[in-house]
């Protein structure tokens, strides 16, 4: 059975050795994950022809909301958050059966469960890719108000990074990145607000995983802020990944 992950570029990800690390351990013998660069999503049904073994995969940068179309049916968590990140595979006949889910949801819920995250909180996400979409799902369940900041539109729950002011920053106790900025190797780059707003009251946290600490992750913390990866996310969804691919998924 061949699993992995879809995306372009896949240079960063620790999806593979955390799956492959993850067999060892448990014994899983009959499984391998490998990862699939894909210049475009509409090179998905040649790497379906090409990998006829392939029971299931992962989805990342840029194609969690470009796959939808090449889906045959979605499960709720992908309704509610209008993107996709898993991928199983069922053979009906000769032909594949795709079906979406969205484990990031679970994914990031498992990382903020640890912090005092209060329903009276409001929370900035920077970014509104796919990961944008679970995060924002996630705050929905917990009954947190949230703001997006995009570099191209503005709207009743949205703001431009050139519209963002320290009342702003003030304003909202939690801040997400769901942007690529600072991930390997682009190590560098990090969002674009107002740092010097940030204190000891807030809570940050930064999807991206490598490197472990982003610059964004720096900035922050010299603020006096708590702030952590996305690596238990990753971990979490990846979990949640292998419980549908394994057929040990409850719900």
């Amino acid at each position: 059975m061949v699993f992995g992950l879809i995306g372009n570029p896949l240079d960063h990800s620790f999806s593979a050795r955390y799956f492959s690390e993850k067999f060892k351990k448990e014994g899983i013998d009959y499984a391998d994950y490998r990862l699939f660069p894909l210049k475009n999503i509409s090179l998905l049904p040649e790497l379906l022809a090409n990998n006829p073994l392939l029971c299931g995969f992962n989805v990342t940068i840029p194609f969690k909301e470009q796959i939808l179309p090449w889906l045959d049916e979605v499960d709720n968590s992908v309704k509610e958050s209008g993107a996709v990140n898993t991928v199983l595979i069922r053979k009906v006949g000769d032909k594949n059966m795709l079906s979406g889910f969205n484990t990031d949801i679970f994914g990031f819920l498992e990382l903020v469960k640890d912090f005092p995250l209060l329903s009276s909180d409001k929370a900035l996400i920077l970014g509104t890719g796919g990961a944008s979409k679970a995060v924002s799902a996630a705050f929905r369940r917990l009954g947190i108000t949230y703001t997006f900041v995009s570099r191209n539109t503005s709207s009743q729950d949205s703001l431009l990074y050139t519209e963002l002011q320290k009342e702003h920053i003030q304003q909202h106790r939690i801040i997400v990145n769901t942007t690529p900025l600072g991930m390997f190797p682009e190590i560098s780059t990090c969002p674009e607000i107002p740092y010097h707003a940030i204190g000891n009251e807030h809570v940050i946290f930064d999807l991206v995983y490598n490197p472990e600490r982003t610059v964004f992750i720096d900035k922050c913390s010299q603020q006096g802020a708590i702030a952590v990866n996305g690596l238990k996310m990753l971990y979490g969804q990846a979990e949640k990944s292998w419980e549908i691919w394994s057929g040990a998924a409850t719900t």
